[in-house]
């Protein structure tokens, strides 16, 4: 896993990956880097390892073992209680795909979500423009391959 960091809009964070244990621990690094409110992006093609990544962050904030954390591709929402620093940290993982206008997104009450612990993770959100207005930063996960796999964060200041 290799990493490096640079400033663009915001702060940019670089990984690549190996597998899927080492997109967990990726995972597991961003949740320290995440500081609550955050609305984030996760871009990525189906099987890149979007929801590994989650993984990796539930179990940093405590908030889920990762063979908890599954793709919320029918509920739409999971919502997982963490802590970070010792904190109450909300987690809530969004899959977007099945949604195809601004009205059914509106159903979701992503205001309500974003309260001062919140972390709110968003697959397929690049969709909608309500979402990518919302958004603080993103992260983008893409095919490099075999299972290697580079992982662009981008977090706005």
């Amino acid at each position: 896993m290799s990493e490096a960091a640079t400033l663009a809009e915001g702060k940019t964070y670089k990984f690549t990956t190996q597998s899927g244990a080492d997109t967990v621990a990726v995972g597991r690094k961003l949740a320290g880097l995440l500081k609550p409110p955050q609305f984030l992006l996760l871009r990525g093609e189906l099987g890149t390892g979007k929801t590994t990544l989650v993984k990796g962050i539930a179990q940093a904030l405590d908030a889920a073992e990762p063979d908890e954390v599954t793709s919320p591709t029918f509920t739409l929402i999971h919502e997982f209680d963490g802590t970070r620093n010792g904190k109450p940290v909300k987690l809530y993982h969004l899959d977007v795909y099945r949604l195809e206008s601004e009205r059914q997104l509106e159903t979701l009450g992503l205001d309500d979500l974003l309260t001062p612990d919140a972390l709110v993770v968003v697959e397929w959100g690049d969709k909608f423009k309500s979402i990518k207005k919302r958004a603080t930063g993103e992260i983008v996960i893409a095919p490099e391959g075999g299972d290697a796999r580079k992982i662009t964060v981008t977090l706005k200041e």
